[in-house]
């Protein structure tokens, strides 16, 4: 029997397979380098997407009520508010709006006389309202919202505004002022409000600050002092003047450019439960 065809019939196939095998195992690489490749590709352009992104947002914008349905403006049902008897009437409110917009918690205040319906349509809407999120260095950040809401009766229609400031004399001239939002995140260091300690206020009363602060077109916090606390001489201010010292802001706007401003705000501390 003659053994050398058979020998090189099978040294053939074994270079044929180990070929495809070589070919299998370049086809594989290749393919994992392709994958990679992509993904690194895909990387890329993720992040460059989301750093165009950033650089796209503006340096400050504050938190805006916004034209969509779930803005508060169109939310407040005011044909329903003159049909149950409200006068003209305002109520003032403030409210956490998230990154996203949505709103984590708020409270009205300083209601005119004869305001109860129109404070409770407001407290209705906030609930569920969404509001254009603000922006500081160019980045989504969460802020207090300081708002008015004015109702009024004319020529037996009504009318409503929303005004995105607390300041009487801005708001009698409806100027397009918005006042400066303070900050939760990022470079602000504004924690809370922290009741004061067990020594200062030994009685689990409700308190009362009006703090003034002085703000510049950046944001900072220039100044602080109180206009007034009640109760007195309970630390209160104090707490006021500590919880608000590293602050930052959302600059006031006029005229949809940042200005600098002084405001007052209204603070509320209640004891913890």
């Amino acid at each position: 029997m003659n053994r050398v065809p058979v020998a090189a019939a099978k040294n053939t196939k074994t270079a044929v397979a180990a070929l495809r095998s070589l070919r299998l195992q370049r086809l594989a690489g290749a393919i994992a380098f392709s994958s990679n490749m992509r993904r690194l590709v895909f990387l890329f352009v993720v992040g460059f997407a989301l750093k165009c992104s950033a650089e796209d947002l503006p340096l400050y914008r504050p938190a805006l009520i916004g034209k969509s349905p779930e803005a508060i403006i169109n939310r407040i049902d005011e044909n329903l508010l003159m049909r149950a008897g409200q006068k003209d009437a305002a109520v003032m409110f403030s409210a956490g709006v998230e990154k996203t917009g949505e709103l984590k918690w708020s409270g009205t205040y300083r209601g005119t006389p004869d305001s109860k319906l129109l404070e409770q349509e407001v407290l209705r809407v906030l609930a569920n309202a969404k509001l254009i999120p603000a922006v500081r260095n160019h980045q989504p950040i969460s802020v207090v919202f300081y708002g008015t809401v004015l109702f009024e009766v004319v020529n037996n229609k009504p009318r409503l505004r929303i005004f995105s400031n607390q300041e009487e004399s801005e708001l009698k001239k409806e100027s397009d002022f918005i006042g400066p939002q303070l900050c939760l995140g990022g470079d602000s260091k504004f924690s809370g409000l922290h009741y004061p300690s067990a020594q200062r206020a030994p009685l689990p009363v409700d308190g009362t600050v009006d703090l003034w602060v002085k703000i510049d077109a950046s944001g900072n916090l220039q100044e602080e002092k109180v206009v007034k606390e009640s109760p007195p001489l309970l630390g209160f201010g104090d707490a006021a003047l500590d919880d608000f010292a590293n602050a930052k802001f959302i600059p006031a706007f006029r005229d949809g450019k940042p200005v600098s401003c002084d405001i007052t705000l209204p603070l509320y501390y209640k004891p913890e439960k």
